[in-house]
C-alpha cells in the first residue's frame, strides 16, 4: 500500500522558528561561500540549476556518468568539479560529498518504459538513503530534493492540489510515482530526526525550456511540431518554466522550512489547449484533435501485452491513465516562501526550441 507522507506539523511555527536557530541558524551561513554538490547535472533540470548555481558565482561538485558538451560549454571559468562515475555508487557518492556544504539531488530515473518498480528504486529511493548517510557522514546540514508533484493530489482548475493531499490516483499506482514518494519520507524522516539540519523537497509539474538534450519532458513538444494534424490526449497538466525551477532549487538552500514540501507549477492547460498554444507561438497551422480517454486505453492493452513479455515500452494502461488525467495544483506556499515566480510558458516553449536551433 502507499504510504503518505505528511509534512511536519507545526502549530507555532515562529516558536520551531525560534528552536531552530538556536542549534542551526542559517541567516549565519555564507552562502556565496557554499560549495554545493549537484547530482543529476546531466538532465533538463541539472542543467538548468547548473547554469543557476554558475551566475551565482558558487562553488559546485557535480558528478557526471560521462561528459556532457551542455556542462563544458557553461562552466567554463567557473568553479566547478565534474567527477566522472554513478551516484549510486556510496563509494564514489562518499567521495564527492568530501568538503561540500548543501547537497541538490536533481538525480533520478524517470524512464516510463521500465518494467518494474524495482528498475526506480537505486536512483529514487536507495539514493536519498545514501545521499542523507553521506550528510550526516560529512556534517553536511543542507539537503534540497527534487521529487515530483504526482506524489501529491492534484485538483481541478477551480480548486487545484497543494501541499497537504495525498496521492491521487493514477498516479498513486504509478511505478515512477510511488519511488519517489517513498525517497520523499526518507528525506522527510532524515529532516524530522535531525533538527540541526534543513532538509528541503521539492515537487515540480511538467517542466519545459532549454538544455534539455535527451530530449525529456520536450518530446511532449516535438511530437506534435509543425504536424498539420494533431491527436492531442485528452488530459491536462501543471506546465512550469524549468528555469524558474531551478531558481526556486537555488533559492531553498537559503529559503524554506526543514520537513516541508514545495509545489513547484506554472500555467494550467489541457493537451488540447497546450498544443494550440505551441503552434501559435511558433506560428504554424495545426488541426488539434483530442482523442477519447477510452480509445486510447484500447490501444494501451497493447502495450501491456509486449510489456508482461518484457518488453520495455511507455505503452501501458497506467501510462495512458496519467497522461488523460487533467492534474492542477497550486505554487502558493513555493511563491510565498521560496520566492518562486512561475513565468509564462509561452516563454519556456520559445526558449527550448531557440536552445534547439
Amino acid at each position: 500500500m502507499l504510504r503518505q507522507v505528511v509534512p511536519i506539523q507545526r502549530k507555532r511555527p515562529e516558536l520551531f522558528r525560534a528552536l531552530f536557530s538556536i542549534f542551526f541558524d542559517v541567516s549565519q551561513l555564507n552562502f556565496s561561500a557554499m560549495k554545493i554538490l549537484l547530482l543529476g547535472a546531466s538532465g533538463l533540470l541539472g542543467h538548468n540549476v547548473l547554469h543557476e548555481l554558475v551566475s551565482r558565482q558558487l562553488s559546485v561538485v557535480a558528478p557526471l556518468r560521462k561528459r556532457d558538451a551542455i556542462v563544458e560549454e557553461m562552466i567554463s571559468n567557473a568553479a566547478v568539479a565534474t567527477p566522472l562515475g554513478s551516484v549510486v555508487d556510496t563509494a564514489f557518492l562518499d567521495a564527492a560529498a568530501k568538503g561540500c556544504d548543501a547537497i541538490i539531488n536533481c538525480a533520478g530515473a524517470t524512464d516510463m518504459s521500465l518494467l518494474r518498480y524495482d528498475d526506480f528504486v537505486p536512483a529514487n529511493v536507495n539514493l536519498c538513503q545514501a545521499i542523507v548517510d553521506v550528510a550526516k557522514k560529512h556534517g553536511i546540514k543542507i539537503i534540497v530534493h527534487v521529487s515530483s508533484a504526482n506524489t501529491i493530489g492534484y485538483g481541478s482548475k477551480e480548486v487545484p492540489g497543494d501541499e497537504s493531499l495525498p496521492p491521487k490516483e493514477p498516479f498513486a499506482s504509478s511505478l515512477y510515482a510511488r519511488s519517489k514518494l517513498a525517497g520523499e519520507e526518507i528525506m522527510i524522516g532524515y529532516a524530522r530526526q535531525n533538527a540541526d539540519s534543513k532538509i528541503i523537497v521539492l515537487n515540480p509539474g511538467f517542466m519545459l525550456g532549454p538544455y534539455d538534450a535527451k530530449p525529456s519532458s520536450a518530446r511532449l513538444m516535438l511530437v506534435a511540431y509543425r504536424l498539420p494534424i494533431m491527436l492531442a490526449p485528452c488530459g491536462g497538466k501543471s506546465f512550469v518554466a524549468v528555469k524558474d525551477v531551478a531558481i526556486a532549487v537555488v533559492n531553498a538552500l537559503e529559503m524554506g522550512r526543514s520537513g516541508e514540501r514545495y509545489l513547484l507549477t506554472g500555467d494550467e492547460y489541457t493537451l488540447h489547449d497546450f498544443y494550440k498554444l505551441q503552434a501559435s507561438v511558433l506560428s504554424y497551422r495545426q488541426l488539434v484533435v483530442s482523442v477519447p480517454r477510452w480509445i486510447l486505453l484500447i490501444v494501451a492493452k497493447c502495450g501491456d501485452l509486449l510489456r508482461l513479455m518484457g518488453v520495455a515500452t511507455q505503452l501501458s494502461t497506467s501510462n495512458i491513465r496519467q497522461i488523460t488525467t487533467k492534474e492542477y495544483y497550486t505554487s502558493s506556499k513555493a511563491c510565498n516562501e521560496l520566492a518562486f515566480k512561475p513565468t509564462s510558458i509561452s516563454d519556456a516553449i520559445k526558449a527550448y526550441f531557440s536552445w534547439r536551433s
